[in-house]
């Protein structure tokens, strides 16, 4: 089958049925926190996988057996797809804790469940990016090893970033963090201190930008001094975290010549139908916007211009 036959959506609306607990859920953290929540309100706990095989037990559930369909306990549910029963005995309670019992642990079913979710589509997303790769090496698109990175920088240069970007756009993923990362006054250093100079400032970007990344952000050298990173479902504020971690590493790095900055430009990919590419302008005018920020603040100058 064509891998474009076959979007993100549609794979994880399939593929959950071939997970169990353990594929989703450190059982012996999920151990320890029933054995905490049973202490904390009196309750006995039962956790069992769909089919009704005990995962976590505590208290006394000799002699009982689940029944998944006719009693199926509280449901942990992922992708609505049933992934776990809780069951619960609320015998040692105190009558007057059973409702903030009952609403304390469907509180706690419910977090399961967005844990589980959240666990299932990035384990998701990082299997059908590899099977997508395999795809693009059968049919000669991508890049041979070796290729695909800036000689300058080490991140993607510009043709393979492409390709990365439309395998983004294919797997239908959102939201996608786009990142406009360009470097401030490097024509300053260029004019100033020379072209080795310069590819230095450039090269220590890139290394920031790089060692401030997760592993599954793209980076790519789109220009002379820019660079666009695309963050695949981005979490709230990482995009903007990142960013943070990567002007305050600039503004830290103690150099007799080199004052590195860099200004970010951040925008969302939301929507299925849009592409990145649609999105690079607006992250190109909200970098605008900060390297002005950045330039006009003080001390800026003073820092840039000490080392001539």
């Amino acid at each position: 089958m064509e891998y474009k036959a076959v979007p993100f959506e549609k794979r994880i609306k399939e593929n959950i049925k071939n997970y169990a607990m353990e594929n989703l859920y450190p059982v012996d953290s999920l151990r320890e926190h029933l054995k905490a929540l049973a202490a904390i309100t009196g309750a006995e706990l039962l956790l069992t996988d769909r089919h009704g095989e005990k995962v976590v037990s505590v208290g006394n559930f000799a002699g009982f057996i689940p029944d998944v369909i006719g009693k199926p306990g509280k449901k942990i549910r992922i992708h609505n797809r049933t992934i776990a029963h809780l069951y619960v005995r609320m015998d040692h309670v105190e009558p007057g804790r059973v409702q903030a019992v009952e609403k304390m642990l469907d509180a706690e079913v419910k977090m399961f469940s967005c844990l589980g979710e959240e666990a299932y589509k990035h384990r998701e997303y990082a299997i059908y990016m590899d099977e997508l790769e395999e795809k693009l090496e059968e049919k000669h698109i991508k890049t041979a090893e070796g290729e695909k990175e800036d000689a300058l920088t080490g991140v993607f240069h510009k043709f393979y970033f492409e390709e990365r970007m439309q395998i983004i756009d294919r797997s239908e993923v959102v939201p996608v963090a786009v990142i406009n990362a360009n470097i401030n006054d490097w024509k300053y250093v260029n004019d100033h201190f020379g072209d080795e100079e310069s590819d230095r400032l450039i090269k220590t970007i890139a290394g920031i930008l790089k060692k401030e990344a997760k592993a599954d952000y793209v980076i790519g050298r789109v220009d002379g001094d820019v660079f666009i990173v695309l963050i695949p479902m981005a979490d709230d504020g990482e995009a903007e975290a990142y960013c943070e971690r990567v002007q305050t590493a600039c503004l830290n790095f103690d150099d007799e010549i080199l004052a590195p900055s860099v200004a970010c430009g951040i925008v969302y990919k939301t929507n299925v139908e849009e592409t990145i590419a649609d999105k690079l302008p607006d992250a190109e005018y909200e970098m605008f916007d900060n390297k002005f920020e950045i330039k006009n603040a003080p001390g800026y100058r003073e820092r840039l211009e000490k080392r001539k």
